[in-house]
Parts: structure tokens; C-alpha cells; sequence
């Protein structure tokens, strides 16, 4: 058994969206959040910068004595997963575009994914796409201003159906029958998503299959934690008011995040 806990970083607070699947399947896993919500977005970074905010973002949570760390955010991953594995000495769980399930899913042969331009220009993206989706039609689309709503508490807001209309729409107009959303922050979008999008498309969250990803690896390597005493901390490089907002919304319970700064 490994008491220490599991740490999970994102540009902001998109990544909450995968800490809930992770706190769901494994509760008695002590959690701490980090939101660098002062750098956010990473989506339109350059790839160096974000690997440097990634280094920064990951000593903060080793020093934190952290035993496993999910790069909760899609563009992080993309730029940055490599070389923090080849940097540090610890289990590094990353997020990736769900193509895969979308590609074998497919009925009409047309799949749609909504990601940033930073998940769609790594390693990752290209590679799973020519892997899995070979045949299929992939049409893609840069959610350009979704993060920034999900990080003002916007998401369920008629700016943000309008933006989601937009992007959306000529997917569904393609003949696409499934929606990969590529991006941690767009799980908020969801309901908004359900308004616009016909029942016969699916929507793809990849948060549930990255915490199992993890109870696999900690099931591997003897780390998991059967500790009563759970505990979860967030902390924020920015403001916390939002944060604060949607993990009492996630919890229906109060845990009010800590400002920091990384470096």
C-alpha cells in the first residue's frame, strides 16, 4: 500500500473533469489538484513554453510527494509528455484525443473532433489518427474560445451555445456519428452539447478510460492506497474563485484552493 498521493495538473480547471473520474473509481486515493490557471490557455502556446510551465507544474506536485501524475490537459500531453518521462523518475499518465473508439464506433464512416490547435499539431494526435482512422473521414476543428468560458464559469452560457452552434453544426451537417472532444475543459459542455447535437451522434469524453488507465498502473506497480483518510487539495497559479465554484459543484462539498506559484 502507497499512502502518497496522486497529482494531476491542467492549463486550468479542464482538468477537473478527468479528477472526478478518478475520484469516482478510486475514493480512497489521496488527490492534489493543480490548475495553472495564471498560464491558461496552453492550447495557442508555443510547444517550448509549454513544456517548461509542464516541468514547473510537475515539481510542484513531486515536492508535494506525489507517486503518479496525470497530465490532465490534451495540449500538455502533446508537447510535453516525452520529455517529462524521459525527466523524471515517476509514472506519468497523459491525456490523448479518444480517435480510436470514435474510428471503431463508426457506423457512417465520418467522425468529428474538437480539440485546440496545440493537441491537434503534437505527436499524439497524428500518430492515433494514421494508427486507428485510416479509412475514416475525420473532420477536425479548433475549439478556438472554449477554454476561456469553461475558466470565466461561462460554459452553460448563450455565448457559448452560439460558439458551440458553430463549430458543431458542420460536423453534424458532414454526417458525422460521433464527437470526440479532445480538449479536458469541454466535458463542461456537455449539457449545452446535448441541445445541439442529435441523439443518433455520440459524444466522446475520454476522462472515464484515463481512470482506469491509472487503477491499472497503480494496480501494477503495488502503489494503490486503501486509506480511510482521503484527502484532496487544489491549488490554483491564478484566481480561485472559479476553481472553488466548480469543485463545491463537483463535491457538493466546500475545499477551497491554495494560490501558488510554480516555477
Amino acid at each position: 500500500m502507497n499512502k502518497n498521493p496522486i497529482g494531476i495538473f491542467d492549463s486550468g480547471v479542464g482538468g477537473l473533469t478527468v479528477w472526478k473520474h478518478v475520484h469516482q473509481l478510486l475514493p480512497n486515493e489521496k488527490l492534489i489538484y493543480l490548475a495553472d490557471s495564471m498560464h491558461c490557455p496552453y492550447g495557442t502556446k508555443p510547444a517550448e513554453e509549454i513544456i517548461e510551465l509542464s516541468r514547473a507544474n510537475t515539481r510542484f506536485l513531486l515536492n508535494k510527494g506525489c507517486k503518479l501524475i496525470i497530465v490532465a490537459c490534451n495540449t500538455a500531453t502533446a508537447s510535453a509528455i516525452d520529455t517529462l518521462r524521459s525527466e523524471f523518475n515517476i509514472p506519468f499518465v497523459g491525456m490523448e484525443p479518444a480517435v480510436k473508439p470514435a474510428a471503431v464506433n463508426t457506423t457512417t464512416g465520418k467522425i468529428g473532433v474538437l480539440a485546440t490547435k496545440g493537441t491537434f499539431e503534437g505527436r499524439l494526435f497524428k500518430e492515433t489518427s494514421q494508427k486507428y482512422a485510416k479509412g475514416v473521414d475525420t473532420l477536425i476543428q479548433v475549439g478556438e474560445g472554449l477554454v476561456e468560458l469553461v475558466e470565466n464559469n461561462e460554459f452553460e452560457s448563450e455565448k457559448a451555445h452560439h460558439l458551440l452552434s458553430h463549430y458543431i453544426n458542420p460536423m453534424i451537417g458532414a454526417g458525422v456519428d460521433q464527437i470526440v472532444l479532445g480538449c479536458t475543459h469541454y466535458p463542461f459542455f456537455i449539457p449545452l452539447l446535448k441541445q445541439i447535437v442529435p441523439d443518433s451522434i455520440q459524444i466522446i469524453d475520454p476522462a472515464p478510460a484515463i481512470a482506469v488507465r491509472v487503477e491499472n498502473i497503480l494496480m501494477e506497480l503495488g502503489l494503490q492506497s486503501n486509506s480511510a483518510e482521503v484527502n484532496l487539495e487544489f491549488y490554483s497559479t491564478g484566481d480561485t474563485k472559479v476553481i472553488d465554484s466548480l469543485v463545491t459543484k463537483i463535491t457538493g462539498q466546500s475545499y477551497p484552493a491554495k494560490n501558488i506559484e510554480t516555477s
